[in-house]
């Protein structure tokens, strides 16, 4: 029997509350527990905990992209039809994808409020 259920990675955000919408509204997940600078997100088996950073001595850096959190989906592509419309709402840049990349996956790239960057990938089948 198997020991490890998830990874849930702390993310560092400016804006609790805007995370939070980017998150249910845009990309579908839901909040099971919220407490005051802190929610736990959750979709299918993917967490993540929000962190609200209101110093900038806090934790990683925002806003600069250098942190990224890869999703292995099944359907990449499906996925994109699914939140396209949510998916339409932002900025022209904040989505690139679905793409071959030449790494061998298929990827769909979301710039979510706070810069940190939401990959969703699967592997090209041979």
């Amino acid at each position: 029997m198997s020991n490890f259920l998830q990874v849930t990675p702390f993310m560092h955000v400016t804006d609790l509350e805007k995370a939070i919408v980017f998150f249910t509204d845009i990309l579908g997940f839901k909040v099971p527990f919220r407490a005051d600078n802190y929610a736990y997100i959750h979709r299918e088996t993917v967490g993540f905990r929000l962190l609200e950073q209101t110093c900038a001595e806090e934790g990683a850096p925002p806003g600069n992209r250098r942190y990224s959190y890869y999703i292995d989906v099944r359907d990449v592509d499906g996925l994109y039809a699914e939140l396209k419309a949510k998916l339409d709402t932002l900025p022209e840049k904040d989505v690139y994808g679905p793409v071959d990349q030449p790494y061998g996956q298929r990827e769909l790239l979301v710039l979510a409020p706070d810069g940190n960057l939401i990959a969703f990938g699967q592997a090209i089948k041979k």
